[in-house]
């Protein structure tokens, strides 16, 4: 069992009443998250379900709760005592939140619950389960994740945390880490042997995806209206997205073009930095900038994408996991890549200069903030090495 970082925040949650709801891009590893945690529970008194197997949603798709409860008792579940069930899959069960209420207000019944998407579980839970459930997300793997997962991990990295540019560090970790960009962070992907198997995977993912997200929890069918959006999202990852542009390019109203970005990104596939503003009505009027939420991924779509937009992908995603991203653009001469927790700036660049830190120290004074750092990718020339590598973030 190869241990992720969120494992030790679920096992905090595991001994309260509340469900725990486990949600994210499909094939990030939320089974093998909802079977460690069944682990953890002491006792017999519990019950893994996969809602994929038709047998299950049926059984949770009967019209008397009762015949349900009669139905959890065959198969193990003592009510009259505390219990654990784990439902995998959650979104395939349309009424699977009103049940899980009832269970919940009638017996000592924890449940851990995941699902593909916070466009189902997000709305549907947040309605029948206010009070009753808390929602965690996983990921693809952090860089450190990564490295564990190849089994290349060495405790003592922790220390480079954030810190400066260290040839020893980077040499270290620099073939890991252009892997990390190439191929994403996806578990079964990254543990792969072969490149062309992880090219393999990744097809089947993003298949996956279309196929069951897409179709199965939305109302849009999967035209070739939205499969045209996904290249060209991917090609503009980084970019700020302008409705109305896309809109005309693939030949949909800007509305439209709305609704699809919004279903990318509700279930996990994009990832949307919002512009560092003081005030919510500038906030809410101003575009968003589109990143993918896995490298491997934007890699498949994206072909002819340039090494940097992979870069600077990356490192929002790193960033994006441990706080609070935006970004800001007052004009050309005022840019700023990201704003981590409206606190401390970042620029990304794949070979960084002392001009690179001396224009950012200017913009991020221009903003009102003190703490700023460059992000890197390469060794910089002349020993330059006041910048963070990419393989310091995680």
């Amino acid at each position: 069992m190869y241990h992720r970082s969120t494992f030790e925040v679920l096992v905090a949650h595991l001994p309260k009443k509340q469900a725990t709801v486990l949600t994210g891009m499909r094939r990030v590893g939320k089974t093998t998250a909802i079977k460690y945690l069944l682990e953890k529970v002491t006792h017999n008194n519990k019950l893994y379900l996969d809602l994929e197997r038709i047998e299950y949603r049926h059984l949770f798709n009967q019209p008397s709760y009762s015949d349900i409860e009669r139905g959890l008792t065959q198969l193990g579940i003592d009510f009259s005592k505390p219990a654990v069930i784990a439902l995998d899959e959650a979104q395939l069960v349309q009424n699977l939140p009103s049940v899980v209420k009832s269970l919940y207000d009638t017996y000592e019944v924890k449940f851990l619950v995941s699902g593909s998407s916070s466009f189902y579980l997000k709305n549907h839970f947040s309605e029948s389960l206010a009070g009753r459930k808390k929602i965690f997300e996983l990921w693809p793997l952090s860089f450190i994740e990564f490295l564990q997962f190849r089994g290349e991990y060495q405790p003592q990295m922790e220390l480079e945390r954030g810190k400066s540019f260290l040839r020893t560090f980077y040499d270290l970790y620099a073939s890991a880490y252009e892997a990390y960009l190439r191929f994403g962070a996806f578990p079964e992907v990254v543990l792969a042997e072969l490149d062309q198997d992880r090219e393999d995977y990744l097809s089947d993912i993003l298949n996956a995806y279309i196929e069951l997200d897409i179709k199965l929890l939305s109302d849009f069918e999967m035209t070739d209206s939205l499969y045209k959006l996904m290249l060209l999202l991917a090609v503009r990852s980084g970019n700020k997205v302008d409705f109305s542009k896309i809109g005309s390019i693939i030949g949909l109203h800007r509305h439209k073009v709305k609704d699809y970005i919004s279903l990318l990104q509700y279930t996990y596939f994009i990832r949307l930095v919002k512009p560092f503003a003081k005030g919510i009505d500038k906030e809410l009027t101003s575009q968003p900038k589109v990143y993918f939420s896995d490298t491997g991924i934007l890699n498949q779509l994206g072909k002819g994408l340039s090494s940097g937009q992979v870069f600077e992908n990356a490192v929002a995603n790193q960033l994006a996991q441990l706080g609070e991203l935006s970004y800001f653009e007052k004009s050309r001469s005022i840019e700023i890549d990201f704003i981590f927790n409206a606190q401390t700036a970042y620029e990304v660049k794949e070979t960084p200069t002392p001009q690179n830190l001396n224009s950012l120290r200017y913009n991020a004074s221009a903003v009102g903030l003190q703490d700023h750092r460059l992000i890197g990718r390469y060794p910089a020339a002349h020993g330059f090495v006041d910048f963070i590598w990419g393989g310091n973030i995680f």
